[in-house]
C-alpha cells in the first residue's frame, strides 16, 4: 500500500480539482470551447514532451490515428467543451457529483456495443436503476430545475454519457494495441487539440488574456489534470491493479465538493449529498463481479493471443485512460 497510496492520493486529488479549476476558468470570461482547447492542447504537449524523453516514436499507423480521432471527439473534444459549458450554469460540486455518473452510461454502452457483455446480470442491472435515482436526488427534481442549471445540469449529464460512448469504443477499437498507453494518449490529446482548434475561433472568436488566476487554472488543468493524470493512472495500475485504479472513481466527487465548497464557496445541498452516495453505491453495484485469478502459466508460455500480455490502464466497466471533467 505505500508504493500506490501517494499515486492514488494525487490522481483523485488531480482529477477531482479539475471541476473547481473548469469553474475559475469560466467564471473569468473563457469561453467553454476554449477552455477544452487550452486543456487540450497544453495536456498534448505535456504528453508528448514524455514520449520525446523516453524516446519513443509518433505511430504512423492510419487506422490508430482514425480510431484515435473518433476517441477523442467521444472523451475529450465533447465531454470538456460541455462540462465546461454546463459549469457557467452550475456549480462544480453538481458537476463533479454528475461525472460520477460516467461508469453507468459505460456499462450502458459497453453491453450495447461488446457481445460478450450483453448479457450484465441482475445485480448490475440494478446498479443502474439505483444510478438512475441517484441522479434524480442530485438534481433535486421535486422542486424543479431553473431553466439555467436544467441546461447546465443536462449538458454535464451528457457529457458523462459521451464518456461512457468512448469507453466502449476505445475498448472495442484501441484496447488490444501494441502502443504504449502514453502513446494513445498522446495521439488521442493531440486529436482533441486538433479538432478544437478548428471549431474555437469559428464558436467563440479569438481568445483573450482572461487573469492570471483563470490562466494559472488552465496550465494546472491542462498540464496536470489532461497530461500528467494520465500517467499517474497508468503507474497506479501497475503498482496496485486495475481494481485499485478504478477506485478514483468514489474518491473524486469527495475531491470535487470539498474544494468547490471551500475554495469556491459553494452551497453543498443535503440531495448532492445523498444522491452523491447513490450514485457511488451504484457504480459499485455495476462493476463487473471477480473471476478466480487463472493458474500462472509456465515459464516461457506465449499469451493465448500470442502477444506478450501488456498492462493498461483501466477505468470501472473495462474501459481505459478515463479522463475526468
Amino acid at each position: 500500500m505505500r508504493r500506490w497510496w501517494p499515486g492514488f492520493v494525487a490522481l483523485s486529488a488531480i482529477w477531482g480539482a479539475s471541476f473547481a479549476l473548469i469553474k475559475v476558468a469560466v467564471d473569468a470570461g473563457v469561453p467553454p470551447v476554449w477552455v477544452a482547447l487550452w486543456r487540450s492542447l497544453l495536456g498534448a504537449a505535456t504528453l508528448w514532451a514524455v514520449l520525446l524523453l523516453r524516446g519513443e516514436r509518433a505511430p504512423r499507423d492510419r487506422a490508430l490515428w482514425g480510431h484515435s480521432a473518433v476517441v477523442a471527439v467521444l472523451l475529450n473534444t465533447v465531454p470538456f467543451t460541455l462540462f465546461s459549458f454546463g459549469e457557467t450554469r452550475v456549480s462544480s460540486v453538481l458537476a463533479g457529483v454528475l461525472n460520477a455518473t460516467t461508469p453507468l452510461f459505460t456499462l450502458l454502452f459497453t453491453v450495447l456495443t461488446v457481445p460478450e457483455e450483453r448479457h450484465p446480470g441482475a445485480r448490475r442491472l440494478a446498479g443502474l436503476g439505483l444510478g438512475f435515482v441517484g441522479v434524480l436526488t442530485v438534481l433535486g427534481v421535486w422542486r424543479g430545475l431553473g431553466p439555467g442549471a436544467g441546461a447546465g445540469a443536462l449538458a454535464c449529464l451528457a457529457a458523462a454519457c459521451c464518456y461512457g460512448a468512448g469507453f466502449a469504443y476505445l475498448r472495442r477499437f484501441l484496447s488490444g494495441r501494441p502502443e504504449s498507453v502514453t502513446t494513445l494518449s498522446a495521439v488521442q490529446i493531440t486529436c482533441a487539440t486538433a479538432e478544437l482548434a478548428m471549431v474555437a475561433p469559428l464558436a467563440a472568436g479569438a481568445p483573450h488574456w482572461p487573469g492570471g488566476s483563470a490562466a494559472t487554472a488552465l496550465l494546472v488543468l491542462g498540464a496536470l489534470g489532461t497530461g500528467l493524470a494520465y500517467l499517474l493512472n497508468l503507474g497506479l495500475v501497475r503498482t496496485a491493479g486495475t481494481a485499485v485504479a478504478s477506485a478514483v472513481t468514489y474518491v473524486m466527487p469527495l475531491w470535487s465538493t470539498a474544494l468547490g465548497a471551500a475554495l469556491l464557496a459553494e452551497p453543498v445541498g443535503w440531495n448532492a449529498l445523498a444522491g452523491g452516495v447513490l450514485v457511488i453505491a451504484a457504480v459499485a453495484l455495476t462493476r463487473p463481479p471477480r473471476t478466480p485469478a487463472a493458474a500462472p502459466a509456465p515459464s516461457g508460455t506465449p499469451a493465448p493471443s500470442g502477444r506478450a500480455v501488456r498492462t493498461t490502464s483501466a477505468a470501472p466497466g473495462g474501459a481505459t485512460r478515463r479522463p475526468a471533467g
